[in-house]
């Protein structure tokens, strides 16, 4: 559950820029952008904006001619559902750890007499 705080930064974000010629649909990708690098606000934004608002911003950008912004928007809504995806367990990479254990050698165990090669 996200927490009242994480979205009402989310929120406070888009609605007080200080800087009135960015555009909605900039201040949405920059804040989902941004947001990627914290998890709580990451959920606080897809909650208070969503990813509909998101893919949205993305194709405004496409449509204003600002190739860099929409590729961060790209990114960045990429990114949220990845994370949806293993938050639902829905994770198919076979190098988590433990799976899919390294071919080689291993790291001998000093106080066992245990060989690299076991």
């Amino acid at each position: 559950m996200v927490s009242t705080d994480d979205v009402k930064r989310a929120l406070a974000a888009l609605a007080t820029r200080t800087d009135t010629a960015t555009r909605p649909y900039a201040a949405v990708i920059d804040e989902a952008d941004a947001a990627r690098a914290d998890l709580r606000r990451a959920a606080g934004f897809v909650e208070a904006v969503g990813l509909d608002r998101l893919d949205a911003a993305v194709a405004e950008a496409d449509r204003a001619g600002d190739g860099d912004l929409a590729d961060r928007g790209r990114e960045a809504l990429e990114a949220y559902r990845r994370y949806r995806t293993v938050a639902a367990g829905g994770d198919d990479r076979s190098d988590r750890a433990g799976t899919n254990p390294p071919d080689g050698p291993g790291t001998p165990k000093s106080d066992t007499g245990q060989s690299a090669t076991r």
